[in-house]
């Protein structure tokens, strides 16, 4: 391996070939993410509200309910 200045280079070189591919993956899916949103549009259903789902399904439980009860809070404040 060789070293400059105390750094091991091929080393080096591996982790970042190993970033690249992995930001070619992402940016593959990002791509194919983009296809299903355009064709759901298509289809007649409203991305944005689909977006929302999809970020609250990742949501732990108790920090769902936890976001539901301040908006719901906020929205009586606010008389919704």
């Amino acid at each position: 391996m060789a070293k400059s200045g105390g750094i091991a280079g091929e080393r080096l070189r591996a982790f970042i070939e190993r970033v690249e591919k992995l930001e070619e993956e992402k940016a593959g899916l990002a791509a194919d993410i983009r296809e299903i949103y355009a064709e759901a549009k298509a289809s007649g259903f409203d991305v944005k509200i689909m977006r929302q789902i999809v970020r609250l399904r990742r949501m732990d439980a108790s920090r769902r309910q936890e976001e539901e009860a301040l908006l719901d809070l906020y929205r009586r404040a606010i008389g919704l």
